[in-house]
């Protein structure tokens, strides 16, 4: 009888803990969704959207942009990447680990672990992790100029305030096809900040921050920080050359 009361005992501390953990997060979770969660706003496609979206690569000095050979940061001070723009490559580093990552042929990449190139048979899983990681954290870098990539569709989104907002939504192409961004601009068309609509956030319209830009040596316009919530999402050292 002692044996059955001291299991019980036990489970009850097991599901008290449980709940002690939990409760809070579901709260927590709850309070969120309720305060920021919006529907996808609907918006009309045609010249104005994309008049829109030029106004807004105009103000980011699109042509410096293209013109950049070589971009280098680092993601949340863990993922470093060296994107050799015009040879279509990127070296992306965390930890141990460094892809050489071919952007035109995943399988020409190659693998390193330290100074030593690895063929095992995670290789492929690593070229994927890091293609992963590449197309997460240079969107964050990048994203305003990805505006007319293939499979994108644009439109004019007017607010409560009768401000024009550009939406931006990702048919194909990249890690997570599907989602969708609405960019806010300043009366120049520069960004200031973006609701996302993605699949990876449980929670629609989540804003981040796109209004701490550096001009580099190359004349590309880009981000060196963001805010998304209580969250800090900082680029590193930033830098755009021209070879």
């Amino acid at each position: 009888m002692p044996k059955k009361s001291k299991t019980k005992r036990i489970l009850k501390i097991i599901g008290g803990v449980i709940i002690f953990f939990t409760l809070p997060t579901l709260l927590f979770f709850g309070f969120l969704y309720l305060k920021y969660n919006e529907d996808l706003p609907q918006g009309q496609e045609g010249p104005k959207a994309d008049q829109l979206a030029t106004k807004m690569l105009g103000a980011l000095n699109e042509e410096a942009y293209l013109n950049t050979d070589y971009l280098e940061w680092t993601f949340k001070g863990i993922h470093h990447y060296k994107w050799y723009k015009t040879d279509k490559t990127c070296e992306v580093s965390w930890g141990e680990m460094t892809v050489i990552l071919d952007l035109q042929n995943h399988d020409n990449s190659k693998v390193f672990a330290g100074k030593q190139e690895y063929n095992g048979k995670e290789k492929h899983d690593y070229i994927h992790k890091a293609e992963a990681y590449f197309n997460n954290d240079s969107f964050w870098l990048v994203a305003p100029y990805k505006v007319f990539d293939k499979g994108t569709e644009r439109r004019l989104v007017i607010n409560e305030e009768d401000k024009e907002g550009l939406l931006v939504t990702y048919t194909s192409g990249g890690s997570t096809p599907g989602d969708s961004y609405l960019w806010h601009l300043d009366d120049n068309g520069k960004p200031k900040s973006f609701q996302m609509w993605v699949d990876i956030l449980p929670i629609g319209g989540l804003e981040a921050t796109w209004n701490d830009w550096i001009t580099t040596e190359s004349g590309a316009i880009l981000p060196k920080f963001h805010k998304l919530l209580f969250l800090s999402l900082d680029m590193g050292e930033v830098k755009g050359l021209r070879f």
